[in-house]
């Protein structure tokens, strides 16, 4: 993710690097640094919103920090394992197994009913909308993060990623599945027939172009 002026990733074993420009990296935490550990788990992933970077992980693992340098673990209140986190509308979203979070502040989480057979994998707000999306062809949208509601799309393949820009959601996953939508209800498959069989995890929208 990119905020305050840089570029954060995370990974493997609780570890993060950031960046200012992309080019020269800095490891903050994992195999291989020298500062201390915040956590052993994976992470899966990170936004930035209201001045904080938020990243999330396995266990239930949640870390905040304002700099990208220092990071404290806060209580999410499960174990269940984190995939996705986004910032919206005054409001950070995270979403796992059977698990949707949310916090005005990224440190005091609520729990939200995300379904009992919810498994859950990327999540995006645009438009006034969060959206997320994960095994089986879930989506869910909310436009406030509490209550949330399941949307037909036509697939049963699991999708991984999701994003917004240019007026449009973008979903992708599972045997090439991408899946376009205006207003997060009525999704349409827009798969390309070469990339038919190939698993996508990841979506972005910049500079005019979703990737």
């Amino acid at each position: 993710t990119y905020g305050n002026g840089l570029f954060v990733t995370v990974g493997h074993s609780g570890t993060i690097d950031t960046s200012l420009d992309g080019n020269s990296w800095k490891r903050n935490g994992g195999p291989g640094h020298n500062a201390p550990t915040v956590t052993s788990y994976h992470l899966y992933g990170v936004t930035y919103g209201n001045g904080t970077f938020v990243t999330v992980g396995y266990s239930g693992t949640i870390l905040t920090s304002t700099d990208g340098t220092i990071w404290t673990e806060t209580t999410s209140g499960t174990d269940h394992r984190l995939l996705g986190v986004t910032y919206g509308n005054g409001l950070f979203v995270v979403v796992g197994y059977r698990t949707i979070l949310t916090s005005p502040d990224g440190n005091s989480w609520t729990k939200r009913n995300a379904g009992r057979r919810r498994d859950l994998k990327g999540v995006t707000y645009g438009n006034g909308l969060f959206v997320t999306v994960g095994k089986s062809g879930t989506i869910l949208t909310s436009s406030d993060g509490n209550s949330w509601t399941s949307r037909t799309n036509g697939t049963k393949n699991i999708i991984y990623g999701v994003t917004y820009g240019n007026g449009l959601f973008v979903t992708v996953g599972w045997l090439g599945t991408i899946l376009t939508s205006s207003d997060g209800t009525t999704w349409t498959e827009r798969t390309p027939e070469p990339i038919r069989r190939r698993h996508l995890r990841g979506v972005t929208y910049g500079n005019g172009l979703f990737v």
